[in-house]
């Protein structure tokens, strides 16, 4: 396996719930260490790793939701399928899906968006892509 040169990791209160949540989105299990609760995801080509807290890494005091001020944008071929998983565990969209378009100097870049939160509240935001336009 290539590790990708930037892999967040999430600090969770519950690995089994968020192991779960993830699952279900079709993250797959690439490694763990059940000794230090710690699980290595994939999805398509981002990755993702989770540890129950231990108090290693803590730089404060952890509140929900997690992860305020910051959301993980993680590109895949189609957002369709995730939102059909998460609707059908009734887990509720913080943002359904929209088209959204960013300006990049000359061209306007396109996606089909949407953000949901994890169970301890880190906001994850799954994009499709959808092509660019001249401006």
């Amino acid at each position: 396996m290539k590790f990708n040169k930037l892999i967040p990791e999430l600090a969770v209160t519950n690995l089994a719930q968020s192991l779960k949540f993830y699952q279900d989105l079709g993250f797959k299990i690439e490694y763990e260490r059940k000794e230090s609760k710690f699980v290595f995801l994939s999805f398509e080509k981002s990755q993702l790793m989770i540890q129950e807290v231990n108090e290693t890494w803590n730089t404060g005091k952890l509140e929900h939701p997690f992860g305020r001020g910051v959301n993980f944008q993680i590109e895949v071929k189609d957002i369709s399928p995730l939102v059909e998983s998460l609707k059908k565990n009734n887990i509720k969209l913080f943002q359904e899906p929209q088209e959204n378009w960013y300006r990049q100097n000359k061209f306007l870049l396109g996606s089909k968006e949407f953000l949901v939160q994890d169970p301890d509240g880190y906001l994850l935001r799954f994009s499709q892509d959808m092509g660019n336009k001249n401006l």
